[in-house]
């Protein structure tokens, strides 16, 4: 299947985009522009994906994700990473995982510590705050490094199927496609017809998306000779509170 080309966005587009649609999709050379990152700090940062433990809580019996986890605070035009705790969503947003608590290991200081991490979290936020009409927001984020890989043959990144996480918003970059096909991003409306699809190949290009109006998901993949890798970096902001079970 021929691979479809993302309709990436412009930088000053970027508002209106996710308050027409629901979402957009920026190529690596606008994300090195939005985050002020170099290039090089951007490198710097993916090489945190070499050593990523396996997802313990994988439901389908599958050996295919790593992952590590760690959540913040941006309060005051300010990111402090709080102190380690449990992954939750509701089984409303995941009938495959949901329910229960996953404590995962977190993300490495070395990783934290890096000037690209930094810059792209807080323009994250900053932009989420933009978009809610209020610059002194609260945003509870949890950032995800995934690895999905073929150990199994076949790699699922989203295993639950089309699925919105339960935030206000959710960014997925693509870090790095080694030795693969497939992992084809899909966006849908979360209440009409309209969708897109569109592979996502280039080093840190990004989805940017609405979670409370778009539904999302990546097909599997699958090795083109021998095991192939798909990394990813989720980050999710939610507006004053993190999920947990007492909500």
């Amino acid at each position: 299947m021929q691979e479809l080309i993302p309709n990436y966005a412009e930088l000053g587009d970027i508002n209106v985009l996710l308050n027409v649609k629901g979402f957009c999709i920026l190529d690596t050379s606008r994300v090195i522009k939005w985050t002020h990152c170099s290039k090089e700090e951007l490198d710097d940062l993916s090489t945190a994906w070499a050593a990523l433990p396996r997802d313990k809580y994988l439901k389908d019996g599958g050996h295919y994700r790593r992952r590590r986890h760690s959540s913040f605070i941006f309060e005051n035009n300010a990111l402090t990473q709080v102190a380690h705790r449990a992954h939750w969503q509701p089984l409303d947003y995941n009938a495959l995982h949901g329910g229960i608590e996953r404590l995962f290991e977190h993300v490495l200081e070395a990783t934290t510590s890096k000037p690209a991490w930094h810059k792209v979290i807080c323009t994250l936020a900053g932009t989420a705050s933009e978009l809610h009409g209020n610059i002194n927001a609260k945003w509870c984020i949890e950032a995800h490094q995934f690895r999905i890989d073929t150990t199994d043959g076949i790699g699922r990144p989203t295993p639950e199927g089309a699925h919105r996480d339960g935030v206000d918003f959710v960014a997925v970059f693509m870090v790095a496609r080694k030795g693969i096909k497939g992992g084809e991003t899909r966006v849908f409306e979360a209440s009409g017809p309209l969708g897109e699809r569109f592979t996502l190949n280039e080093s840190w290009s990004l989805l940017f998306l609405d979670d409370r109006r778009v539904i999302h998901e990546s097909t599997p993949i699958q090795p083109f000779n021998e095991e192939g890798y798909r990394d990813t970096l989720v980050i999710t902001l939610r507006e004053n509170h993190f999920q947990n079970p007492a909500d």
